[in-house]
């Protein structure tokens, strides 16, 4: 396929003031032209919900070896949880849909359990939402442009919001939160000993509060936000050279990056670099 008939668009919307507690953001994209491959979601700060605006997603786990698209899994909608490793989507060059992603906090608000329920997990987003599933993603398939879209994903998502407002779904405990949102602030550079002793909590306590909240210990959250910085470092469409993105993402050297990124991607940088086939700024 010539590189000139490859077409990529991404548009990235803000939530409704009310909703930005609990979505970070939304990004509608539209992709075609590009060679058939695997795309890689890597694990990040946020839960992720994606809206598939044309074929299922096909979805497969990274653990191993080359994922195969036989035993892949079809999504039309998809909500995880907080990953500790990366998905394979499988594509034929051309993606069209759009991306949420969520705080912890927002699996309370919006889906009415604990993000820690859906760590490393994938479940149809329809099946998250309940009765507004259906409606979410007829809307959506109808709308015609970005701007109604987002329109339709800030009306739905603040009636999901409103179900759960009095039934203590929104009651994460503010200690949890604000070491969530130091940790995701200084990139996973945070002392959580100081941190709990500012809050007047254990260590151990915080610790395990934090877990049982977010589904993961704050040393392995760190570590994730950590890998999300190098990550987007990398996807600069003039990146800096792997010595460079392994000290500006507080690795103590670059050989500890190597074996983050292949820990979470199965590959090594230069791998991931070469094999993904579509834009490494996209969704």
């Amino acid at each position: 396929m010539d590189v000139s008939e490859r077409r990529a668009v991404e548009v990235h919307g803000r939530p409704a003031a009310p909703l930005r507690p609990f979505v970070s953001s939304y990004v509608g994209f539209r992709l075609s032209g590009f060679p058939a491959g695997v795309h890689l979601g890597l694990p990040h700060r946020g839960l992720t919900a994606v809206i598939s605006l044309s074929a299922p997603l096909a979805v497969t786990e990274v653990a191993g070896g080359e994922p195969a698209v036989a035993g892949a899994e079809r999504f039309g909608s998809l909500g995880t949880g907080l990953q500790t490793r990366s998905v394979a989507i499988h594509h034929d060059g051309r993606q069209h849909g759009i991306q949420l992603s969520l705080t912890p906090l927002g699996a309370r608000a919006i889906y009415g359990l604990p993000a820690a329920e859906l760590t490393d997990t994938l479940v149809p987003l329809v099946d998250l939402l309940g009765p507004l599933g259906p409606e979410l993603l007829d809307r959506l398939w109808a709308a015609t442009a970005w701007r109604e879209r987002f329109a339709v994903l800030d009306e739905l998502l603040a009636r999901a919001v409103g179900r759960h407002v009095g039934d203590g779904a929104l009651a994460v405990r503010p200690e949890v939160a604000e070491l969530w949102r130091r940790l995701v602030a200084a990139r996973g550079q945070v002392q959580v000993g100081a941190v709990a002793a500012e809050l007047g909590w254990s260590r151990r306590h915080l610790g395990e509060r934090f877990r049982a909240e977010v589904g993961v210990t704050p040393k392995a959250f760190a570590r994730i936000v950590r890998f999300e910085h190098a990550h987007r470092l990398a996807s600069r469409q003039d990146p800096p050279s792997w010595a460079e993105v392994s000290a500006q993402a507080g690795y103590a050297d670059q050989a500890h990056m190597v074996r983050d990124w292949r820990a979470f991607t199965g590959r090594t940088p230069e791998t991931w670099r070469r094999e993904e086939k579509l834009p490494k700024g996209g969704h």
